[in-house]
Parts: structure tokens; C-alpha cells; sequence
């Protein structure tokens, strides 16, 4: 027992990643076995790898906004800038990569060269190069180049899985053809929970990836005699710039009293601890590169076992006639128009949700008691709670589908925004509770008044719950809605519309990080993010009817 109780003292991060891990197992072995038993042989294999591919990418996407931050320098609106235009290359580079794919009809090859260039892009991020200062230089466009890579590979990788996980319903759907209608009717409705159980597995990937980082981190700066402190990367920075202003120089002297080697050249301690400390980042990016080392050895391994996704017969794919076309274009246009309503929303969720990896980020880095346990990986709690609360909220669509309750998907949408309008109102709360002011004049505080203002990480805990829910109405039912309301000759363009409206969404995170320090007082941030998802709640609700009899039309 003492031996437990000296484990959470010394190092709460672990602690808290095996309890995750022993809270998740259950859950992936539940759906393993139900993946074995009613779902096509290959989901797993597919799933697993990628499982491989997203964990070595979340351990990236936890810690870049504040790796960025802390290696070069640079203001918290610039760096999420640069993450906001990745973000939006992750998902834009997704058509190209299915369109590469679709040309060649060589859909692994071109998953294993994704993989491959994602894997050169983490070794270059993995490598602990430093410039003789901080801000833009040669160094930062070595990193901007990783990170496009990544952009790339992941291009390359993203879509064309899924691709292949759709063409694996397709022929488990055609082998229950064969067997009958009632068959073929139970085959199909495998389709949608295979691919929860997909979406299940990057989140096992996600839930334990923002741990990697901080861990290793934590670890260098120990093996130097040196100790993580959030606050300290940005001080250092303004020091050897010489841009030390306020409260900034108190506030650094006391943070490195524990360190008798800063008294006598602070210059030197400074410019030391933020290699020692980005060094620590670097390494955990060696974790990135084995994970898609991994999920390339079990593509490999399960590669001949895969469908190839095949263009379908226009017999097959039932498209419409010119004759059709010509006497269904209004009808057409009406679908569209329902389409790009619904996309509008979803733009807006995605700007909303997205915050994790930026503003939220941010806002654990500076006003959360992160002590304990580093803000990188507070960004765990999304892929916990996906895992944890998918069987509740499909046990309860279930439920109401069998009492005859069935709630539309644009409904379900616009319920999602709501809820995802009560996280940010949670956190206008807690900001006018504690009266915080903007993210710049907090910093500029001294630093036993920051620590007696900071919040407890429950805060974020609960924030996350109400985006997490959101995220389960929202996204996946997005997806459900656009294949049911695209015109059948346009499936293909109307599934990039979807990744168009989340890219965009992404483009625009950023803003976040803007008005979190340019803003007065914190609670007009959230305030922002709260009033956007209740007039995106309050467009779907005024279009509701026509939306529900649209799809209704399409069933």
C-alpha cells in the first residue's frame, strides 16, 4: 500500500495512465469479441492498424500548440495559427489521397506510402535540433516541413482505410445476398456499428497517446536534475530575449529558487532548461515513429486478407438517367440545399469542438493546477469518454427506436449543439466565478496570485464530457445524414463536402487562442463559442421539418 501511495506522489501521470488502461480494457475486449462474432474478418486487422497510425499522431497532436510555444518562442496566436492550418491540411489533403487511390485502384500501396511518409515526418520531428535563438528560423521551417509530411501521409492514409473498411460491407453484404432478404436486411445493419467500433479503436489510440509525451519529457528533465513547470518555457524565452516585463522576472526567480545553478547565470539556466526541455518533446516523437512502424508491420501482415474497394457497376450503384437527372433537378437541388445547411452547422461545431488541441489547451496550460498532472494530458479525456459513453448513447438511440421514439438525425444534430453550447456556458461560469481576465493579463500576474486563482482539473474533466456528448451526436450522425440525403450520382463529392466543412472549421481554431488573450475577461471567449453553437442549435431547429421530410423523402 505505502509503495502505491509513493507512486502517486512521485509520478500522479503514470498512476493515472494505468487506471485509464485498466478502465479501457474491458471496453476493448468487448468490442473485440463483438467485432469477432458478427463483423467481417478484416474490421479487426483494419482497426487495429489504425489504432497504430492515430496513436502515433495524438501523441503529436497533444503536445504541438505548446511544444511550438516552448521551443521557439512564439506567441500563443502564432503557433495556433500554425496548428489551425495543419489541422486544415489533415483533412483537405483527404481528397487528394482518395482521389490518387481512385485513379490507380491501388488503395494499399498508397496506405503504406502514408504511412511510410508519416513515419519520415515524425523522425524529423524526433530529432533535437536547435537554432542559436528562438522565433522564426531555419529550424521552425524543418519542423513546418515534418509537419506537412505528416499532413501528407495522412492524406494518403486517412480515407482510403475507411475506403477499404466500407469495401469489406460491401462483400459481407453481398456473401448475406446469397443467403436471403432477411439475411441481407441483418448484414446491413452491421454496417454503422462496424464502423463505431473502427471509431472506438483511434480513440484507444487517442486515449493513451496524450500520456507518451509528458511522460518522456517529464523523465529528461529529471535525468538533468529538473523539474516540469508550464509556466517556466515561456519565462526562459522572454528572458534570453531580453522582453522580460512586469511581474516576469519575480515571477522567474521564484520558480527556479529550487535550482542553485539559475542564481548564478540566469542566462545559461535559461537557455539549458529549454533544451532540456524541447529534447524531452523530441524523444517522445521517437514513440510516433514506432506506432507507425507498427501499424505498417500489421498492414503488412493483413494486407492480402483486405478487399481492394472497387468502382461498382452503374447497374449496381442504381445512378440516375439523364432523363432522371432532368426531371428530378429540383429535387436534386433540394437535397443540396439541405446538405449545405447542414455542413454550414457543421462548420461551427468543428470551429467549437476543436478547441482541445488550442484554446482549451491553452487555457489548461495557464489557469488549470497542472502540478500534478501536465495539461498535454488532460487531452485524453475526449477519447476516454468517446469510448466509455458510445454503448450508453447507441443503447439509448436503440431504446427509443424500439418504443417507437426514434429521434431524426438533424434533431439529433441540433441537440448535439446544444449541448455542446452547455460546455462552453459551464465555462462562462467558472470564469466570472473566479473573475479571470484575459489569458495575457493572467500571465502578467504574480505567480503566488496565479496559483490561488488556478481551477482544479475536474473543470476540464466536465468540459469535456458535455463536448464529448456533442461529438457523438454530431459527428458520426453527420456522416449517417449526408449518405442519406446525397443525390445518389454525387455520394462521392458530397462526402468531401463533409470533409470541406471540417477542415474549414478547423481553419478558424486559432481564434480561440486570439480572443483568450486579447479579451478583457475570459468569460467573452467562451461567451463566443456558447452563442455560436446555440444559433447553429437554433438553424437546424427552424429547419427541422424540412430537413426531417427531405430525409424522410430519401429513406
Amino acid at each position: 500500500m505505502n509503495s502505491i501511495i509513493n507512486l502517486w506522489e512521485t509520478n500522479r501521470p503514470l498512476c493515472v495512465l494505468i487506471g485509464v488502461i485498466i478502465i479501457v480494457i474491458p471496453f476493448l475486449i468487448y468490442y473485440l469479441r463483438k467485432a469477432r462474432k458478427e463483423h467481417p474478418k478484416g474490421l479487426i486487422a483494419a482497426a487495429l492498424s489504425n489504432m497504430g497510425e492515430r496513436f502515433g499522431y495524438y501523441i503529436m497532436n497533444a503536445v504541438l500548440v505548446l511544444f511550438i510555444c516552448s521551443k521557439f518562442g512564439i506567441s500563443d496566436e502564432v503557433s495556433g495559427i500554425m496548428f489551425a492550418v495543419f489541422y486544415f491540411l489533415i483533412y483537405v489533403l483527404a481528397l487528394p489521397g482518395g482521389i490518387i487511390a481512385d485513379r490507380t485502384q491501388n488503395y494499399k500501396s498508397t496506405i503504406i506510402w502514408g504511412i511510410v511518409v508519416m513515419a519520415l515526418g515524425y523522425a524529423i520531428l524526433s530529432i533535437p535540433v536547435f537554432s542559436d535563438h528562438g522565433g522564426f528560423s531555419w529550424v521552425l521551417v524543418i519542423t513546418m516541413l515534418a509537419l506537412i509530411l505528416i499532413a501528407c501521409g495522412n492524406g494518403l492514409f486517412k480515407g482510403n482505410l475507411q475506403a477499404i473498411v466500407g469495401q469489406l460491407y460491401d462483400d459481407f453484404e453481398a456473401e448475406a445476398a446469397k443467403k436471403g432478404p432477411e439475411a441481407l436486411a441483418q448484414a446491413k445493419e452491421k454496417r454503422d456499428s462496424g464502423f463505431q467500433i473502427f471509431y472506438v479503436f483511434i480513440n484507444i489510440g487517442g486515449v493513451i497517446a496524450p500520456f507518451i509525451a509528458p511522460l518522456i519529457r517529464n523523465w529528461w528533465l529529471q535525468t538533468k536534475n529538473l523539474v516540469y513547470n508550464a509556466d517556466l518555457p515561456r519565462l526562459c524565452h522572454k528572458f534570453v530575449q531580453g522582453t522580460t516585463e512586469g511581474n516576469d522576472m519575480e515571477n522567474l526567480t521564484n520558480l527556479t529558487q529550487q535550482f542553485p545553478d539559475a542564481a548564478a547565470d540566469m542566462g545559461r539556466f535559461c537557455n539549458d532548461y529549454l533544451q532540456v526541455y524541447n529534447t524531452g518533446v523530441h524523444f517522445a516523437f521517437i514513440a510516433s515513429v514506432l506506432a507507425m512502424l507498427t501499424s505498417l508491420i500489421i498492414f503488412l501482415g493483413v494486407k492480402n486478407r483486405l478487399p481492394n474497394p472497387i468502382k461498382k457497376a452503374k447497374a449496381k450503384t442504381e445512378d440516375y438517367t439523364p432523363e432522371e437527372r432532368q426531371a428530378n433537378a429540383k429535387e436534386i437541388k433540394q437535397r443540396m440545399y439541405a446538405l449545405y445547411a447542414v455542413l454550414g452547422v457543421a462548420v461551427f461545431f468543428w470551429f467549437s469542438f476543436h478547441q482541445n488541441a488550442q484554446s482549451l489547451s491553452i487555457f489548461a496550460r495557464d489557469f488549470v493546477d497542472t502540478s500534478a498532472i501536465p495539461p498535454e494530458i488532460l487531452q485524453c479525456i475526449n477519447p476516454f469518454f468517446v469510448i466509455i459513453l458510445t454503448p450508453i448513447v447507441m443503447w439509448i438511440f436503440a431504446s427509443l427506436v424500439r418504443k417507437g421514439k426514434e429521434v431524426s438525425t438533424p434533431r439529433k444534430i441540433a441537440i448535439g449543439m446544444f449541448i455542446a453550447a452547455c460546455a462552453y456556458i459551464f465555462l462562462i461560469c467558472v470564469a466570472v466565478a473566479n473573475n479571470y481576465p484575459s489569458g495575457e493579463d493572467f500571465k502578467a500576474l504574480p505567480e503566488a496570485t496565479k496559483m490561488a486563482m488556478k481551477s482544479s482539473p475536474s473543470i476540464l474533466i466536465l468540459t469535456y464530457f458535455f463536448l464529448t456528448v456533442a461529438e457523438l451526436f454530431i459527428s458520426p450522425l453527420g456522416l449517417s445524414f449526408v449518405s442519406k440525403i446525397a443525390p445518389k450520382h454525387l455520394q462521392g463529392i458530397c462526402q468531401g463536402l463533409w470533409l470541406a466543412a471540417t477542415a474549414i472549421g478547423n481553419l478558424f481554431i486559432f481564434l480561440g487562442v486570439k480572443m483568450l488573450n486579447a479579451f478583457p475577461h475570459q468569460w467573452m471567449t467562451w461567451a463566443v463559442f456558447a452563442i455560436f453553437c446555440l444559433i447553429s442549435m437554433g438553424v437546424m431547429l427552424g429547419m427541422l421539418k424540412w430537413l426531417e421530410r427531405i430525409t424522410a423523402d430519401n429513406q
